[in-house]
């Protein structure tokens, strides 16, 4: 799938601070005169919201862990072939919160589903397609949840199906995206989200920038 555009995905557990992110570098990138597309997953194209509402709401329903699987990649199909692949082809820059990384840490690390299955599913749904950079945000998972838990009580928002599992699942979580990120140093970047926004943001800019030469 060729690209003429920049395709970044920010990942992480929850509560990492991926949004404020986002928020900056888009900024940062329309400074500079960039097309700056913002996307989620799921999401992001009306099919793949509507899969976002099966997957993250409470009440959305008690799927086993490769039907995760198999309506995330529904949906990621969709968003790769109706706004993703276009706007790359348009030569714009897309920043994505999350993509297959967080299929693979979800349902393979936390959930315990075979990653070899995921990877097949992956190949057969949209061809390996894969960002260009990603940055992993990292924090302690019992910090990154209250955080989490916070502001979705703060914003009365119901999308809490994962932020309800138990502390092992989302120690499970955090390993997993750590060891994705040594399995794919090239393309992943390890981002202390402890630190101070600033701080965070500062790295995210310059690798950032070094990869837009």
């Amino acid at each position: 799938m060729p690209n003429k555009g920049v395709f970044i995905s920010l990942e992480g557990g929850e509560g990492s601070g991926k949004t404020t992110q986002i928020t900056k570098l888009r900024e940062m990138l329309l400074l500079l005169g960039h097309d700056v597309i913002i996307t989620r997953e799921p999401g992001g194209v009306p099919e793949a919201e509507s899969i976002r509402n099966l997957l993250v709401q409470r009440d959305g329903g008690q799927w086993s862990a490769m039907s995760e699987v198999l309506l995330l990649f529904a949906a990621r199909s969709m968003h790769i072939e109706k706004l993703i692949l276009p706007a790359l082809d348009a030569g714009k820059i897309v920043i994505c919160d999350r993509f297959t990384d967080s299929t693979i840490a979800y349902q393979g690390y936390g959930r315990g589903l075979n990653i070899n299955k995921i990877r097949e599913i992956e190949r057969l749904s949209i061809d390996d397609f894969t960002p260009d950079l990603t940055f992993i945000l990292d924090i302690d998972a019992r910090a990154g949840l209250a955080r989490s838990n916070a502001r979705l009580m703060a914003e009365n928002n119901t999308e809490d199906r994962f932020e309800r599992m138990d502390m092992d699942f989302h120690e499970k979580l955090r390993k997993g995206f750590l060891e994705i990120a040594r399995n794919n140093d090239a393309r992943c970047h390890i981002i202390n989200a402890a630190q101070s926004i600033d701080e965070i943001f500062s790295e995210i800019k310059n690798i950032t920038l070094a990869k837009l030469g």
